[in-house]
């Protein structure tokens, strides 16, 4: 008789194992749903873009300052969703790496490009362009400005909602 109990509580046991594993995975996948456009952030947040640059909420923190040995300027964006650099230029170029989320990059008169995590863009020399986040979905993003002492960046207007929506 207590070879029985004793099987009894093994298998009570397992199949209590086994429902606390499925009822963790289902809501695991169910968080995954919910939280499919939040992003996973490498870098701090950062402080909030100034209005005059940046169409939404944008944030930007740097990682690497320019000096005489380097000069190069390394830091991170977050871009909510929809929001979007202004057009601007860089005297030795720019490169963004995208490390999280969907976004767009447009380089004038050409059409706007789809961004997505692990797509490297290239940005030429006094180029205008602007990049952002998609309107469902926010981006992340390393820039990397080469050559900064030809300076870092000429920022211009804001991008309009119709050239943002071109899509």
């Amino acid at each position: 008789m207590n070879k029985y109990i004793k099987t009894i509580a093994i298998l009570t046991g397992s199949l209590f194992l086994i429902t606390a594993c499925n009822s963790n995975t289902e809501k695991n996948q169910e968080n995954m749903k919910t939280d499919k456009n939040k992003l996973d952030a490498i870098f701090p947040k950062g402080e909030k873009g100034s209005a005059d640059l940046f169409t939404g909420n944008a944030y930007n923190i740097g990682l690497v300052a320019p000096d005489s040995t380097f000069t190069t300027a390394v830091g991170n964006v977050y871009f909510e969703p929809r929001a979007r650099s202004n057009w601007h230029t860089h005297p030795a170029g720019q490169i963004l790496i995208i490390t999280d989320g969907v976004g767009y990059h447009q380089i004038e008169g050409q059409p706007i490009e789809v961004i997505k995590k692990g797509d490297v863009v290239k940005c030429p020399p006094n180029v205008r362009h602007w990049h952002g986040a998609s309107p469902d979905v926010g981006l992340q993003q390393l820039y990397i400005v080469p050559n900064t002492e030809k300076g870092i960046v000429d920022w211009q207007e804001a991008v309009t909602n119709e050239q943002y929506k071109k899509e």
